[in-house]
């Protein structure tokens, strides 16, 4: 008998390598904090990797002027008087997890053909959908961006 909660530990993953001008990306520290324990590690790194990459693309022109102004990577990136240290890095790093969040919500569908399983696919997208939104909001504070919140009444 197996208790709930003793499977094996899982193997470290290495990180992945990013631009050089944004952070690695660390996928044991992304399963800790967003607690997605029963994800394979291809798919893990999968979703991590795309997230990267859209999360690099949507900040590319923020990465470009960084760099024109002679600051190499996001640690050079003097921050606001409101800010604290390490905060552009926390809202690079929420943008790539949320992006990740939400494509693995949308991957790990409940196969269920049920209306049970119906019902948790839906959350499962709104969820997705909450985490995109979060992506976005991490970039826009990250750019120094205004946030809009528009609701269909």
């Amino acid at each position: 008998m197996i208790a709930h909660g003793t499977n094996p530990p899982t193997q470290p993953l290495a990180s992945i390598e990013n631009n050089g001008f944004w952070p690695e990306i660390n996928p044991n520290e992304f399963r800790e904090e967003e607690r997605v324990h029963n994800i394979t590690p291809p798919r893990l790194r999968q979703s991590l990797r795309a997230a990267i990459a859209d999360v690099n693309r949507q900040l590319a022109s923020y990465q470009a002027a960084q760099q024109e102004s002679g600051r190499p990577s996001i640690d050079e990136v003097p921050t606001e008087n409101w800010q604290t240290p390490g905060d552009l890095h926390l809202l690079y790093l929420r943008a790539v997890y949320a992006q990740a969040q939400a494509d693995l919500l949308e991957r790990y569908r409940d196969a269920s053909a049920t209306g049970k399983g119906d019902e948790r696919g839906e959350a499962k997208d709104l969820a997705a959908d909450d985490y995109r939104a979060d992506a976005r909001w991490a970039i826009a504070e990250l750019t120094g961006r205004s946030h809009t919140t528009v609701a269909l009444i």
